[in-house]
């Protein structure tokens, strides 16, 4: 490569019919439609296969956030000779457009001007039936993130229901599940050969509906939808057959009737080896959104990728909240040194590069190599077993010089400053290692004052249930990075994800849990409820109430008032969760962190809406009538001028909004204000 002149691409491919007419084609092979705007960035799905099927040699038109009250966009290019390649978006569109408490969110960075709307409910199903309705006769193939964790009967968290496979709610000829690289490109050649859509039925990575008399020979079968709707025991051990069955090496056909129809799982596509994946990201991407967009606010999902780079596919972490490992798998594959050093290269020339790599990472940023050689041989363990939790496997392979070599080499390209690290490091990992020199290099050159790891929690029945391993070996991580940290003389710090209401985390677990983060001086700005996405372990544990690989109850928390409880312990330090904290902490028989974890200003404010709550002294007498002594404080807590502690008049209710006074007080005038909330506490603990 000329590094004095690289080449920068800055053509889009079609999206308008004029688009196709500029080049010179009448029809296009394929039309690639996505949930997303139109970013041609190779962190978006759709650039990725529409630039791979383009480097094919087909004809290829980009229709992105389609109108969908109507088919009529998806007539835009005309009738594509081949088909339809369709994904529902990087993210999927309900977590898109709804909270965990199934509010809806007014904004979506993945849209133009990162406003709301512009793609449906369900868009993976929606596009492939609108592209259905316009070209009744052209097969339709489903891929992407969306479709792959609904690929078999799913618990529905938005509708608390379950549902068949998409496969058979959106009629789609074909499921890619997976990355779909391998997938396309077979599938594609083989559309373009004039084989009918309804007899590729042997793609490796791909699912598809058919009739008993045509299942294939050998395959294992999980219970079918209606069983698995109205039987959570049979939902539980069809979801270990299928999470067992997800290893390219080890891994089964899969079946499981729909309504009426079977479902039919191919195995796993292989993973891309490395030269495919340097192939893949040194495809002409634009790196941009498409200008169109320019005029509306541009796409605020580009600004964190933009000059990131993708180093590495799967995760073997086996999180089981975590749809990577239903999606990308468990293998891990990375690129080559010299294609992610050519890709920050040719960033340094790019017109807003400012000399910052935000990211070389992936799933789990230090994974670079499988996690061992059995893995290759025989496959990924089964059974729930995972290769960090809840300790680390022995055959574990633990390097982190390759990944080193490759941040040197980049840090040291002209034009960068600075090489960050974003993506997730995995901590259990990286103690794993007897060489601590990617750990320094870590803290002293890749950390841009924060750097995000995920304990989860910390209380070890909800990280067994998280497939996470012991806080112990997070604590050794934390008080490594901080004095690594000193060492370098750098003032940096861990931003920890947590996550409230998992399977399995009671509310004593979430105290203990808001217990640790104060005796750590750990104050969270972001936590998260646990969100049931389709297909995971854990989802399937929500819905459930069981292990799936040991059938044996799992408390789960599903009450509103339950889960804001826990979120609330996790950020016990806001004065506004004051009066939720104290209430899960009386609740738990913890009284004494009332003090420690509740803020001054939220134990007054608790105190306050204590007291306008508390009961009014009534008096009942012979006659049936009755007496009320209000209390008649101001606010200022003295009695207020001109009114006495008279009764009201008999026979009449106080205003709902009567404050009332306290029935004791301290015993002694405390000597400041921190000794006055202590007192007042512990009188209102003799009072109960």
């Amino acid at each position: 490569m000329d590094n004095s002149s690289p080449k920068i691409y800055t053509e889009f491919l079609p999206i308008s019919r004029a688009d196709m007419e500029a080049r010179g084609w009448e029809q296009l092979d394929f039309v690639v439609v996505g949930g997303d705007a139109y970013v041609d960035h190779p962190s978006f799905g759709t650039a990725i296969i529409s630039r791979l099927l383009e480097a094919e040699g087909y004809k290829i038109g980009v229709l992105a956030q389609p109108r969908y009250t109507d088919c009529e966009d998806f007539k835009r290019f005309g009738k594509p000779k081949y088909g339809f390649f369709i994904g529902g978006g990087n993210v999927d569109s309900m977590v898109s457009h709804y909270s965990v408490a199934k509010i809806p969110r007014a904004e979506d960075e993945y849209s133009p001007g990162g406003k709301g709307g512009a793609r449906p409910d369900r868009s993976a199903t929606v596009y492939t039936r609108l592209a259905k309705q316009a070209y009744p006769d052209l097969p339709v193939i489903l891929g992407g993130l969306e479709a792959s964790l609904r690929r078999f009967a799913h618990y529905d968290y938005w509708l608390d229901t379950v549902l068949p496979s998409i496969a058979e709610d959106s009629g789609a000829d074909i499921i890619s599940f997976g990355m779909g690289e391998h997938q396309t490109v077979e599938i594609a050649r083989r559309l373009a050969a004039g084989e009918p859509v309804e007899i590729i039925t042997d793609v490796d990575g791909t699912c598809y509906m058919t009739d008993f008399d045509h299942l294939p020979e050998r395959y294992v079968e999980c219970a079918g939808f209606k069983k698995v709707a109205s039987d959570k025991t049979a939902y539980a051990k069809a979801c270990r057959i299928q999470m067992d069955n997800q290893d390219v090496v080890s891994g089964q056909i899969i079946v499981q009737k729909q309504s009426e129809k079977y479902l039919v799982q191919n195995i796993p596509a292989k993973p891309l080896v490395r030269g495919e994946l340097d192939k893949v990201y040194a495809l002409p991407y634009t790196r941009r959104y498409h200008p169109i967009y320019e005029s509306m606010g541009g796409v605020p999902a580009i600004r964190e990728v933009q000059f990131s780079i993708i180093q590495n596919r799967g995760c073997f972490g086996g999180c089981n909240f975590c749809a990577i490992q239903l999606h990308q798998g468990r293998r891990v594959t990375s690129r080559s040194a010299d294609s992610i050093v050519a890709e920050a290269e040719r960033m340094t020339h790019e017109p807003d590069f400012k000399g910052y790599i935000h990211d070389v990472g992936g799933p789990t940023a230090n994974f670079r190599f499988p996690s061992c050689r059995e893995q290759m041989l025989r496959g990924m363990c089964t059974g729930g077993k995972h290769c960090l939790a809840p300790t680390t496997c022995s055959h574990m392979i633990v390097d982190h010089s390759d990944y080193l070599k490759i941040l040197r080499r980049v840090r040291e390209l002209p034009g960068v400053k600075k090489v960050f690290i974003r993506s997730g490091i995995r901590f259990d990992y990286l103690m794993a290692d007897p060489d601590d020199t990617f750990f320094k290099e870590l803290v002293e050159y890749h950390v841009s004052g924060q750097l995000k790891v995920a304990p989860e929690h910390c209380a070890p029945n909800t990280l067994a249930y998280m497939g996470k391993p012991p806080i112990e070996t997070f604590n050794k991580f934390k008080d490594k990075f901080y004095e690594l940290s000193k060492k370098a003389g750098k003032k940096q710090y861990l931003v920890p994800y947590l996550m409230s209401s998992h399977p399995g985390s009671t509310l004593k677990d979430a105290v203990y849990l808001a217990e640790y983060l104060y005796k750590n001086h750990m104050r969270p700005e972001q936590v998260q409820d646990f969100y049931p996405t389709p297909g995971t372990v854990s989802t399937c544990m929500f819905y459930t109430g069981l292990d799936p690989y040991t059938l044996k109850p799992v408390f789960v928390e599903k009450t509103p008032e339950g889960k804001a409880l826990q979120r609330a312990l996790l950020q016990y330090y806001e004065p506004r969760n004051a009066e939720k904290v104290v209430k899960a902490l009386k609740m738990t028989h913890r009284e004494d962190l009332i003090p420690l974890l509740v803020p001054a200003v939220g134990r007054r404010a608790v105190q306050r809406s204590a007291r306008r709550a508390e009961a009014a002294d009534v008096t009942i007498h012979n006659d049936g009538t009755y007496t009320v002594r209000p209390n008649q404080k101001g606010h200022n807590g003295k009695t207020a001028h001109g009114q006495s502690r008279g009764a009201a008049p008999a026979g009449r209710a106080p205003s709902p909004g009567a404050r009332f006074a306290p029935h004791s007080a301290p015993a002694h005038k405390p000597k400041n204000d921190q000794q006055k909330e202590n007192a007042t506490w512990k009188t209102g603990k003799k009072k109960k």
